[in-house]
């Protein structure tokens, strides 16, 4: 693991908390982008280092729609960069930990994600993310 590469946080309105956050962090967002596949639409903000990734659901079953319906609006998962998902994903297997998605899939902010069972760390769920390589994309 690199670094945390971001920390999600589930919420119901994304414009409202956008506001709240903005206040918070004492700047704006740099980018909203939509995830059509997961049925989120997400926002970044710059920590440092790391970002703080707002999400929103945008159909009844996505899982940040029901994650909030649940649980309410809060920390959702926490990501940590990796060089290679693949490789960390085959390391974490051995290590007994439950992938949720073995195959890396397409997420928000030009990444490749990999997901961790939360009952697997503690009750957190746990993404891995590396930056998208051409080399990675299957025709």
């Amino acid at each position: 693991m690199k670094k945390i590469e971001h920390i999600g946080i589930a919420v119901k309105d994304l414009s409202l908390a956008n506001e709240v956050y903005q206040k918070l962090m004492g700047y704006q967002h740099y980018k909203t982008e939509e995830v059509a596949s997961e049925g989120v639409t997400t926002s970044f903000f710059k920590c440092g280092e790391s970002k703080i990734e707002l999400l929103e659901g945008t159909t009844e079953d996505s899982a940040i729609t029901k994650f909030v319906n649940k649980r309410g609006e809060g920390i959702h998962h926490i990501a940590f960069a990796v060089d290679d998902i693949r490789a960390e994903v085959d390391r974490l297997v051995n290590e007994g930990f439950t992938v949720l998605n073995k195959e890396p899939k397409r997420g928000a902010d030009n990444k490749w994600v990999v997901f961790l069972h939360p009952k697997s760390s503690h009750g957190v769920l746990v993404e891995l993310c590396q930056d998208v390589d051409p080399a990675m994309i299957e025709s």
